[in-house]
């Protein structure tokens, strides 16, 4: 039996990336997908957003494996949006097993408004925050249990990112996102629901590979001190899918409260 079999997952962030890779995968393994994504441009990120295409290339990718999803444009800064998107999907599939929240932003640029700092954490984390709160009451209710994995980066536990506001913003959120992983680890530990953090090094994503963040990297000098252990530059998007796939499954039924590395030994270094 696929290991997802009979199950719904709640991806924000899901129109490209990571985020589509985890949908593909999961729906492979039989889970229904609710789909969310902003797919619209941020004037404090320097690099092109996703777009309505690529969520709609998403479901296509998804349906062509069989599976079933319920794909929904929203800001997840905006509470309301985010659970109606979410509750659209509860009303077509009945209840969710497995909530990813995979949505953010790397804003780094050598030339950066003043918003870049509250952007980066009101997506960052305050998203994050906003996308398990909406989907607890459903999970909670069904008391069936499930698993939350927050999708947080090297930059979560080690203090790179630069100097910029984007920077500094980066690593304040993901540091927050672990900080989150935990209390809610604990607090939902009594209704079987676990909770974990992914924390990836750069991944080949429009979000890293995009001409911005090479002129920030390099005005910075910060190549050296964000390169791997391991003989790779950067990740795949699989690579972290299979670390996220792992953790949401059964095989893990027992892991909670765990921030996993996946960084080519990046954080080992520091």
């Amino acid at each position: 039996m696929s290991k997802f079999a009979g199950k719904v997952a709640f991806i924000t962030g899901a129109a490209r990336g990571q985020g589509r890779s985890h949908a593909i995968r999961l729906a492979e393994e039989g889970a229904r997908i609710i789909a969310v994504d902003i797919c619209a441009d941020i004037d404090s990120v320097h690099y092109s957003m996703s777009t309505p295409d690529d969520l709609a290339e998403t479901a296509s990718e998804v349906e062509k494996r069989g599976g079933k999803i319920v794909s929904r444009i929203a800001d997840v800064r905006d509470a309301d949006a985010l659970q109606k998107a979410f509750d659209d999907g509860v009303a077509e599939f009945g209840g969710v097993d497995v909530v990813i929240a995979n949505a953010g932003i790397s804003p780094m640029s050598v030339d950066e408004p003043a918003n870049t700092w509250q952007d980066t954490i009101d997506i960052n984390l305050t998203g994050v925050f906003n996308t398990v709160e909406a989907a607890l009451p459903t999970m909670i209710e069904a008391g069936r249990g499930g698993s939350i994995v927050l999708i947080s980066s090297t930059a979560g536990n080690n203090g790179v990112g630069g100097p910029t506001r984007g920077g500094l913003a980066y690593t304040a959120s993901k540091h927050g996102v672990m900080g989150l992983m935990r209390s809610y680890a604990n607090n939902l530990a009594s209704h079987s629901i676990r909770v974990n953090s992914v924390h990836p090094s750069a991944v080949n994503t429009p979000m890293v590979a995009n001409e911005a963040t090479g002129k920030w990297i390099e005005a910075f000098g910060l190549g050296d001190g964000m390169s791997n252990a391991l003989p790779v530059d950067l990740l795949e998007a699989v690579d972290i899918t299979n670390a996220v796939a792992w953790l949401a499954s059964d095989e893990a039924r027992y892991v909670t409260g765990v921030a996993l590395p996946v960084d080519g030994g990046a954080s080992n270094k520091k």
